[in-house]
């Protein structure tokens, strides 16, 4: 497994495209995310590939059902080699349990995948929560999910930078934040409403940012990616 922090959302709808993208950067520079379109495309035969160009992978399916099915998900995606993937934290420490049982007797514990799981989505706002019902703030809810994750076992939680700080010092150093919505204009936003900067979220406590866009629509990706790593590796 290489040391990088940067993940790439392979935002591709074609499997094609994905690998020729992959082909074109160093796994030793970053780590991959494979999530629900294209994995609805490709499939499994999308990840062995991948594997074969040494890329570490994170399969972003956020499983969320009753604690039997995730569990077998979990435990297939497991036997995919995966490296990372993840479930609703929305889903109840009893899904989120059985979903850490699955890897656990999966295989070796020390090679297993890490789960964590999805606090509350970085497109969400406080007027969403309003519209569902939900009392709490952003951060009560993320913070609320974030220790039922940690208590049902799981390596750690989704959110955004702006939860990161107060989910480091309450769960410390081995707990692991994975921050999507990094743009490094943050002026453009898209559709995500809670965004950080690379270098922000990392000095703030994240482990691992996910960048889609700002990386696979850059004309130089290579760069990007360098220019990435270097700005955050300043940190360590």
């Amino acid at each position: 497994m290489n040391k990088s922090r940067v993940i790439i959302s392979l935002d591709f709808s074609d499997a094609n495209q994905a690998i020729d993208f992959c082909k074109k950067i160093d796994p030793i520079s970053c780590k991959i995310k494979i999530g629900k379109e294209l994995y609805t495309r490709a499939g499994p035969i999308l990840i062995e590939k991948l594997r074969s160009l040494d890329f570490d992978i994170f399969l972003d399916l956020k499983y969320h059902d009753i604690p039997n099915t995730v569990a077998n998900a979990c435990r297939v995606a497991t036997d995919l080699g995966v490296w990372m993937l993840n479930v609703h934290a929305t889903g109840g420490s009893k899904m989120m349990e059985a979903a850490h049982e699955s890897i656990i007797k999966s295989g070796d514990s020390k090679n297993r995948p890490l789960l964590v799981a999805v606090t509350v989505l970085t497109s969400m706002s406080s007027d969403d929560f309003a519209e569902l019902g939900v009392a709490n703030s952003i951060e009560d809810q993320v913070l609320l999910l974030s220790k039922l994750a940690k208590s049902s076992g799981l390596d750690g939680v989704v959110c955004s930078g702006m939860e990161v700080n107060k989910l480091r010092h309450e769960f410390g150093k081995d707990f692991c934040l994975v921050t999507p919505g990094i743009r490094l204009d943050i002026l453009n936003n898209d559709d995500q409403k809670r965004i950080m900067t690379p270098y922000d979220a990392i000095k703030a406590g994240s482990n691992y940012l996910v960048i889609g866009r700002p990386i696979i629509r850059a004309s130089n990706p290579v760069n990007v990616i360098n220019t990435i790593n270097e700005s955050i590796n300043s940190l360590d």
